[in-house]
């Protein structure tokens, strides 16, 4: 296997750097877009029991219990619960757009792994054709053993960055489906929150950090 790198050229120190890259992207995100780790069940439970202004304390503590986007954006909405719904609605859209790029973390590093790997290849390919039309303008066509190294080196470093950048261009598509499937929910428990809140009937009451100073 060392031997096959080393036929491949220079070309191929970047794209084993990429591949190392892009697998440590595809391990961050096997272990961060599990369902449980991104959808707690806790924070729908608690969404759904948030009928009065009494239920909103101890949602807000449970929130504050994890440190993901799902429960940000549903604390934010939480903490606005004296404000006028569309208050409300704003504060959670603003803490959604922070928290979703959260989500996507790294995976534009996957995004350019799969298109850069390609065309490494590629270029290392029209490496090895120079040096093998090199050896023919000194030598001629007849030297098959001086030849043969070229065209490894083209060979090698084309298959090699299609091996890299098909799998990553696979993983990050998978990835990408993934977080818009996370973020489809997240909203749908959103407004599953605003329509509870619409229940209450909610207004310019006392916010709930005020509830919670006097409970």
């Amino acid at each position: 296997m060392w031997a096959i790198l080393v036929k491949g050229g220079p070309i191929m120190i970047p794209l084993t750097l990429l591949s190392i890259l892009g697998l440590g992207v595809v391990i961050e995100k096997l272990i961060n877009l599990r369902a449980a780790k991104v959808i707690q069940q806790e924070i729908i439970n608690c969404i759904d029991s948030v009928r009065s202004p009494a239920d909103i304390p101890m949602a807000v503590k449970i929130c504050k219990r994890y440190d993901t986007p799902f429960a940000n954006i549903i604390l934010a909405g939480l903490e606005e619960a004296g404000s006028t719904l569309p208050v409300i609605r704003q504060a959670m859209e603003d803490t959604g757009r922070r928290e979703v790029k959260r989500l996507s973390r790294y995976l534009v590093v996957l995004e350019t792994v799969a298109a850069a790997s390609p065309l490494l290849g590629l270029l290392g390919t029209v490496f090895g054709m120079i040096k093998v039309f090199s050896v023919i303008s000194i030598a001629g066509v007849g030297q098959a053993g001086l030849l043969s190294g070229g065209i490894a080196e083209a060979l090698i470093t084309t298959a090699y960055g299609l091996s890299i950048g098909i799998p990553a261009l696979i993983a990050y598509n998978f990835f990408d489906s993934r977080v818009d499937r996370f973020v489809v929910k997240i909203e749908a428990n959103v407004h599953l929150l605003l329509k509870n809140f619409a229940g209450m009937g909610i207004q310019n009451s006392t916010k709930v950090r005020d509830i919670s100073d006097g409970s």
